[in-house]
């Protein structure tokens, strides 16, 4: 599964709220310093080359241990330098040194950027064109121009062209028809179409929806302008919710047509703005696939049943669970109604940024030391 490649991050055990980050911050600060390359980005571990995948996994740990010691063990100028010798001409990424290209390394790179604010034009310059290559005829997204539609390669395609404020560029009516149709009748989501449920994507796919579900006055704006082309009326065609005459009051900083180069707060303003819309996803569904199938009698998640657990399934499981118990929330910062928890109120984990997947809490912490720190 190589979308998953060097992915998983310390958030899961912050999302539990169970870690002492007192007692776990020096070490794993420790193990960050360890991994990273005298000539900027994180690697794996210790004497290997540094890579973006584990660049974004090293980053939102530290982030999510939080504390000025663990957000100023990042070197901000010597990872944009990394950022920018994986920077190619056609608006993507390279993964590593001479590795692969494609939207996941534009994700990852576009991300820890923003969350450390160092993105500039530099390192947007022709992303969208990119990303907008690698939009299939189903609306979908793939790794790279030309292959098939994949669930975690449209959430990294999305959220990065959100994070660069081209998402409008995008075909978004048709990116949401293919992603609800993900979800299938085991109330999971697969990946692909025609494919086997996994709860990874809970969050991969669940992730692209709640990103959707902050988008709606975009997509109806251009479900209305489909209608005018095609005569059909626009209150048939729009989303409910919202109209597309209220597009104009929803649009973030950064969001425009013009694409601002004010790239700081395209993050915060993302979550903050929120307007409580409903969710284009059966939320209840997706928890009894999560608790039910998903998950271990003796800890952890994983795929499906019959198969192992493991911390990538674990990470991104609890991520999608902690996406549908917030689906419904009128604020970021509400705590859901109790309809919205499958289970025991005990169920309820933290909320997470899900543009970043870092517990909110925390990435407000660091959006504030990076941007006072500029």
């Amino acid at each position: 599964m190589p979308i998953g490649h060097g992915f998983v991050t310390g958030s899961f055990t912050r999302l539990l709220c169970w870690e002492n980050p007192s007692t776990m911050n020096s070490k794993t600060t420790l193990s960050s310093f360890s991994t990273a390359d005298p000539n900027g980005g994180f690697a794996g571990g210790p004497g290997q080359m540094p890579h973006l995948a584990t660049t974004y996994a090293a980053v939102n740990t530290l982030i999510t241990l939080g504390g000025d010691k663990s957000l100023a063990s990042i070197n901000r100028y010597k990872l944009y330098g990394f950022l920018r010798r994986m920077k190619q001409p056609n608006g993507g990424f390279r993964m590593n040194v001479e590795g692969e290209i494609d939207v996941r390394a534009c994700y990852t790179a576009i991300s820890v950027a923003s969350v450390l604010n160092i993105l500039d034009e530099e390192l947007t310059q022709n992303v969208g064109d990119y990303i907008l290559s690698c939009q299939t005829y189903e609306g979908g997204i793939a790794g790279e121009p030309g292959s098939e539609a994949h669930g975690g390669y449209i959430f990294c395609g999305l959220a990065a062209m959100i994070l660069i404020g081209e998402v409008n560029r995008l075909d978004l009516p048709r990116l949401v028809e293919w992603t609800v149709f993900r979800q299938g009748k085991e109330c999971g989501f697969q990946g692909r179409t025609n494919k086997l449920v996994d709860g990874c994507y809970s969050f991969w796919q669940g992730g692209a929806v709640a990103l959707l579900q902050r988008l709606y006055s975009i997509i109806n704006k251009q479900m209305a302008e489909v209608s005018n082309i095609s005569g059909i009326p626009e209150e048939k065609v729009c989303l409910h919710g919202t109209s597309s005459d209220a597009a104009s009051h929803l649009w973030h900083e950064g969001m425009s047509e013009s694409c601002s180069a004010d790239f700081k707060n395209i993050g915060y303003n993302f979550i903050n703005d929120w307007r409580a819309k409903d969710p284009l996803f059966h939320s209840i569904a997706l928890q009894q696939y999560i608790l039910l199938c998903a998950q271990e009698q003796d800890g952890g998640l994983r795929d499906k049943p019959g198969k192992r657990r493991d911390h990538y399934h674990t990470c991104y499981c609890l991520s999608g669970l902690s996406l549908c118990q917030y689906s419904w929330s009128k604020h970021p910062d509400s705590p859901p109604l109790p309809k919205a928890v499958l289970g025991p109120y005990s169920n309820l984990l933290e909320p997470i940024h899900p543009l970043y997947n870092v517990v909110l809490e925390r990435y407000r912490e660091a959006h504030e030391f990076f941007v006072g720190a500029s």
